[in-house]
């Protein structure tokens, strides 16, 4: 994956912010098509294809979050992490399936992509077979650049006194100083 994603918690939102470039393994490219979009109450910031991205910027529209059979938790709220590698992901894998996008290994597991999703004060991954992860870190990142941009933001979150915003615009510039596959500008987007 061709870029860097990172996410961070910021007390009751999440910030997602992106690189740029659009990469072989010989060519960079920068592109105007953002990876860091906003559905709903839901941001985004993805790797792996530009068409991936484009599927889930414009044609994904999150199933509804509500309290249904089986979501509700002992203390009377909704089971977020359980909507998430659910309805969520089912929505995901039909919109990828409908837009050619969805691929099958040899033994006919289908995979996609990998990219962050924020939702109000919550920070998840989802990994290119449609895993959801959530870390015990404020902080995650995928992408070609993303070793980079964790070392960055580990050390600057327990180090420094910088906001969430500079720690994670500076975890951007630390990936496109080492990684090929990263440059600026970087986009942003916010819960």
């Amino acid at each position: 994956g061709m870029t860097c994603i990172v996410g961070m918690k910021i007390g009751k939102r999440v910030i997602i912010g992106g690189d740029s470039a659009g990469s072989t393994p010989n060519y960079v490219e920068i592109r105007k098509d953002e990876k860091v979009f906003k559905i709903d109450d839901f941001i985004f910031g993805a790797t792996t294809s530009f068409r991936m991205i484009q599927l889930i910027r414009y044609s994904f529209k999150p199933p509804q979050f509500k309290p249904a059979i089986g979501f509700q938790t002992t203390d009377g709220g909704i089971d977020l992490y359980r909507y998430m590698c659910t309805s969520f992901i089912d929505g995901l894998r039909n919109c990828f399936k409908t837009g050619g996008f969805l691929m099958k290994e040899a033994d006919g597991q289908e995979f996609g992509g990998m990219f962050l999703v924020g939702y109000h004060d919550n920070l998840f991954k989802i990994g290119s077979d449609f895993q959801v992860a959530e870390v015990q870190d404020d902080f995650t990142s995928v992408g070609s650049g993303c070793d980079f941009a964790l070392g960055a933001m580990k050390v600057l979150s327990e180090n420094t006194k910088m906001d969430s915003m500079a720690i994670a615009t500076k975890a951007l510039e630390v990936a496109a100083y080492y990684s090929p596959y990263v440059r600026p500008p970087f986009n942003f987007v916010s819960t």
